[in-house]
């Protein structure tokens, strides 16, 4: 990629992010995309004012930014949980880190970098005389990036465990906090076997648990089949909503001509009443005690008198048969995947290897677009092996605009599908909640992203040069190979900026919802109340992108330091885009206290690893051995760095503390609460099927009357 093309790419980039950001700041004045832009409020009820009908509302403004970096810490956690705090530290880190690691490239290693020879005439590679493929082999300067490979590893996981300490305290003040939770109190008990003297589940769990828990047991609650139900209850949705599409027409007609019609409309909104009330009846009859015996499921949720009751039973073998009464803390009732529960255990790891195999094969085929966009990318190279495509230079510009854009535009469209693939997946895993399943979900999307994007990226565009390189210079290949990383870092930034300014600028936009809106509004839905299109955090595509930023910045942060400047503006605008999406787009479904952490150490510990596998090879490429040998040990302590982290941080993530759940348990006795949080812990795990059916219309607006004017 030439510096003509880095420069096209930059340019379309901010240009794209420029006008977005301006058409969001006047779109977002519009009391008629309330619905998009301030979903959460008006959900909560809370008021939304909007500026008079005057010159003002159409004016772009960035006042938005600013309200981002006033926003605390404290205020997101209170109102959206400390998962989400996580994704915005996620953020903090960036711009921490790179802030600190770009000081030191631009003053000590750019320099060096840029002086370590004279640019090759015929180099098409615009960010070599930048990279450390500019320095000569075996040239001394080489220990300055070794002193400073040592510095940024170190600085890394500094910032790591102070991440993970800070983090782990609030995690527990998170759990103190939400200690009226009922999953404080609960556990999901599974495989129960039939009493063999009742012939059902139910009575064998109160039985077992009375025995073996009498001081802490408090009731059960058990799951069963609803299939049934949930059929009866999508035909009753539907025919209410034709109900109500009817009634709605009938209202809206006049006298005369049309009168006839609405006396045919009155009829058959009169028979579909009666089947309504028919299919009802069914599902009233088959929620009753006697119709669900019958349907038992193996699980159960188990409430408990104390924290303390919960947390032994959860973290106990119950049973010398370990594939019985297996028992873990329930997940909060918001965040229970009930279709899972229905899997039976022992045929669980089927389900895992199924995803595996599902996810292995989507990212081997992804190889083929990704080789694709290296050919553009390459496309110096790739004229030489297929001339037709010089027939692009013909257009003056055109030439910079693909191998500078495209590519990362490309790439940034492709792998716009794969978290939600990888999301489909994960939910036909067997998982208990929907945080795990958007934690295996970020798993496989980033070691998705990290073989495809990164690895791959490294392979195609690396193996166009050097092939061409051995086939003009066979004698100079071992030379050639030191400039593999480094000759894909303009390739890497201009992703980054494709990713960052361009993605988080639509990210903000959400013109995908603006375009369906319009539809809507102009079509079906004419005259309708607008639903809110208010949607949950998606985690399992904002952490795994995040972190191979991360983890590309952290690779080139010694190869190509001129590359760090732009990951901080991207970190920047994806906090303060992340910033206003949390407050006033995205709901907070769930909260698990910070479970999300110890996945991004992992993925931040894998670019530090990364680097410095790479820093060994490049040093030993380079021939300074010596600087290969002493990179060993670094790269030793970064491993025994991150398993001391296993060992001190990471169980209390996996499950709540003896200790903590007593005092917990002390903390109520003394304000009198205890019995009052347990009490009803049970009755919030009611299976959807078992809710009572009703099809009552609201009469007031959602939202319509939280919307004002100055």
């Amino acid at each position: 990629m030439n510096s003509e093309s880095l420069l096209a790419s930059v340019g379309i980039n901010i240009g794209l992010a420029m006008v977005i950001l301006f058409l969001f700041s006047i779109l977002k004045k519009q009391p008629s995309n309330a619905a998009i832009y301030y979903p959460r409020p008006l959900s909560e009820r809370h008021p939304i004012t909007f500026p008079p009908f005057s010159l003002r509302r159409f004016i772009p403004s960035f006042s938005w930014i600013s309200r981002a970096f006033r926003v605390t810490e404290d205020e997101i956690l209170q109102t959206n949980g400390l998962d989400a705090l996580i994704v915005i530290r996620l953020f903090k880190f960036g711009i921490n880190f790179f802030t600190v690691c770009s000081s030191v490239g631009l003053l000590i290693l750019l320099p060096i970098n840029f002086g370590g020879q004279p640019a090759s005439s015929d180099s098409y590679r615009s960010m070599d005389s930048c990279t450390i493929s500019n320095i000569k082999t075996g040239s001394n300067m080489l220990w300055v990036h070794f002193m400073c490979l040592w510095f940024i590893s170190l600085y890394g996981l500094h910032l790591l465990y102070r991440e993970y300490s800070e983090i782990l305290v609030k995690r527990i003040q998170q759990v103190r906090n939400l200690r009226h939770r009922p999953d404080q109190f609960t556990t999901l008990v599974r495989e129960i076997p039939v009493c063999g003297e009742h012939q059902a589940r139910g009575c064998c769990v109160d039985h077992f648990f009375s025995k073996y828990h009498p001081y802490s047991y408090h009731s059960y609650k058990m799951l069963y089949d609803g299939k049934n139900i949930e059929d009866l209850s999508k035909q009753a949705r539907y025919v209410h909503e034709k109900v109500q599409g009817l009634r709605k027409k009938c209202e809206g007609k006049k006298h005369g001509k049309e009168s006839d019609e609405c006396r045919d409309d009155l009829l058959k909104i009169t028979g579909l009443e009666e089947k309504l009330e028919e299919l009802c009846r069914k599902i009233r009859q088959l929620q009753s005690e006697d119709m669900l015996k019958g349907k038992e499921l193996p699980v159960a949720f188990v409430t408990f008198k104390s924290r303390w009751g919960a947390a032994m039973a959860a973290q106990t073998q119950q049973h010398t048969n370990p594939l019985l009464w297996i028992t873990e803390m329930a997940p909060e009732p918001s965040d229970v995947s009930w279709k899972n529960l229905s899997i039976q255990y022992k045929i669980l790891p089927v389900y895992k290897i199924g995803v595996i195999l599902a996810a292995t094969l989507l990212t081997i085929f992804f190889a083929v677009p990704v080789t694709a966009v290296q050919g553009i990318a390459k496309f110096e190279k790739l004229k030489k092996w297929f001339p037709p495509a010089m027939a692009i230079e013909f257009i003056p510009g055109l030439s910079s605009v693909v191998t500078g854009y495209l590519p990362s535009a490309v790439l940034k469209g492709f792998i716009y599908i794969v978290p939600f693939a990888m999301l489909g997946m994960a939910k036909l895993g067997g998982s208990i909640s929907k945080s795990k399943e958007e934690i295996k979900a970020c798993n496989m999307v980033f070691y998705f992203l990290l073989g495809n994007v990164f690895f791959l990226s490294l392979i195609s565009g690396s193996l166009l040069d050097e092939i061409g390189e051995y086939v003009s210079h066979p004698k100079n290949f071992p030379s050639h190979l030191a400039a593999l990383v480094s000759s894909q870092a303009d390739f890497f930034m201009t992703y980054i900026l494709t990713e960052g300014l361009s993605g988080f600028s639509l990210e903000v936009l959400q013109p995908g919802l603006l375009i369906w809106d319009f539809i809507k509004s102009r079509t079906y839905c004419r005259g309708k109340e607008k639903d809110l299109y208010l949607y949950s955090l998606q985690y399992f595509r904002i952490i795994p992108i995040v972190s191979l930023s991360i983890l590309i910045g952290i690779v080139y942060a010694v190869i190509a330091p001129l590359l760090l400047p732009f990951l901080i503006v991207y970190f920047f605008l994806g906090y303060a885009v992340y910033i206003n999406q949390i407050q006033d787009v995205y709901e907070t479904v769930y909260d698990t206290c910070g479970t999300f952490w110890p996945f991004i150490h992992h993925y931040i510990i894998v670019a530090i690893i990364l680097m410095q596998i790479t820093m060994i090879g490049l040093f030993g490429l380079k021939s300074k051995p010596a600087a290969s040998v002493s990179t060993i040990p670094l790269l030793l302590l970064t491993i025994m760095f991150n398993e001391y982290c296993k060992i001190r941080f990471l169980p209390a993530f996996r499950s709540h503390s003896i200790q903590n759940a007593v005092e917990n348990d002390e903390f109520d006795e003394k304000s009198s609460e205890v019995e009052h949080s347990f009490d009803k812990a049970i009755e919030e795990y009611l299976q959807p099927c078992l809710v009572p059916v009703s099809f009552t219309q609201s009469d007031s607006s959602l939202y319509q009357p939280l919307i004002t004017s100055w």
